[in-house]
């Protein structure tokens, strides 16, 4: 259990840390973790998905476009783990479909 602890803090802690950088590095683990080990994500989704969702809002283009791409990816490996989170998921998916920024809009 103390792995597991660790390897969400650390999970977190990328994807709020103030380098853009740091963040795209969250998202890319937060799908290595969806791939290899479901079930720490699905059993800490609400956790988990309260920072990633801010990064669908990322004032940094690339952060934003890299969770849009990784979403997509990451819904069909959760799936109904997916419930807890949906409406906020939703509601920051759909704020993008109104960018000007043409990556974002088609992510």
């Amino acid at each position: 259990a103390g792995e597991e602890t660790e390897k969400l803090n650390n999970l977190c802690q990328l994807l709020a840390a103030k380098e853009f950088q740091a963040r795209m590095e969250g998202v890319d683990l937060l799908l290595d973790h969806c791939r290899n080990t479901p079930q720490l994500i699905s059993t800490n989704i609400v956790q988990i998905f309260d920072v990633f969702v801010l990064r669908l809002q990322d004032y940094h283009k690339k952060v934003k476009q890299k969770a849009l791409e990784a979403l997509a990816l990451m819904i069909p490996m959760l799936r109904d783990a997916l419930h807890p989170v949906l409406i906020s998921l939703v509601t920051a998916a759909a704020d993008n479909l109104n960018s000007k920024h043409l990556r974002i809009y088609a992510a």
